[in-house]
């Protein structure tokens, strides 16, 4: 049975392909900010710090997403702190406290006896999103969106001179933390489709191969958006044809997109430098 056909068929299909195009368009967007503000160390402390909060939800019955929301924020919050109030450098910072973190999930996740769980947090499994959580996913996709509208003149000057736009009177610091929500938000909606070990990958991939063809910035939210979406369904398609595991699969079609992008790329990539020498 081809995937066109199964798609028709099987409602399961279905949500996961609208999930995973949901989690392409978010991890899109979120992720151009967080490669322009130099913050992909960031992204990849968030995706791992939500680990606990994903075992103590899960153990106290509660929806994941608030305990990965909390989790998540208090460890952009304690790396701050750390970074402000030693001297150690933020990326010393990030690697002690994500690390801490993703050790005491580990360790809630095997005192909760949750082995299978565990495999399907760490590496995804599409197949099993239910309606709850698609209708979640759906949830932060529209606040990502509206976040991104509301506070895109902002997003965009302190990306690229956060200096002047702390002269200017943004409030820098909070829109900082404003955007750690939305990035624990997205993580967390990502859990299902690629995992926590991969979701860093579709936060950084579609968005470094959108920045290798454009200089403007929401060309290249567009750009990261369709590279996600591309990525999710062509990930999706290989995962059931070939009976991949669907994360791995998104991921790989995400860093052939950015290879190919690294070579042929106008900007500046290797065939026109090779040209041009």
């Amino acid at each position: 049975m081809n995937f066109i056909h199964a798609l028709s068929q099987y409602g399961f299909l279905q949500s996961a392909l609208i999930c995973a195009i949901l989690v392409g368009i978010m991890s899109g967007l979120v992720g151009c900010f967080i490669i322009l503000r130099g913050m992909s160390l960031m992204g990849d402390a968030i995706s791992h710090a939500v680990l606990p909060g994903v075992a103590v939800a899960y153990m106290l019955g509660i929806n994941l997403l608030l305990g990965a929301s909390i989790f998540g924020i208090l460890a952009a919050l304690l790396i701050g702190y750390v970074a402000a109030h030693s001297k150690v450098k933020i990326d010393t910072a990030i690697g002690v406290v994500f690390s801490a973190f993703y050790a005491g999930g580990f360790i809630l996740i095997s005192l909760a006896s949750s082995a299978t769980n565990l495999h399907h947090i760490l590496f995804g499994n599409i197949l099993a999103v239910s309606d709850s959580d698609l209708k979640t996913t759906a949830v932060v996709g529209a606040l990502v969106i509206l976040f991104i509208v509301a506070f895109y003149k902002e997003l965009k000057l302190t990306s690229f001179d956060p200096t002047f736009a702390r002269t200017y009177g943004f409030k820098v610091q909070a829109l900082h933390y404003a955007l750690m929500l939305v990035l624990t938000l997205v993580t967390v909606s990502a859990l299902q489709t690629v995992g926590i070990i991969l979701v860093v990958a579709m936060l950084i991939t579609p968005a470094a191969t959108a920045f290798l063809w454009t200089d403007k910035l929401h060309v290249m939210l567009g750009l990261s958006s369709v590279v996600g979406v591309l990525s999710a369904i062509a990930g999706l398609w290989l995962s059931f044809t070939y009976n991949l595991a669907s994360g791995p699969a998104i991921v790989i079609v995400a860093a052939g997109l950015f290879a190919i992008s690294f070579i042929f790329s106008p900007k500046n990539g290797l065939l026109k430098g090779a040209l041009a020498r």
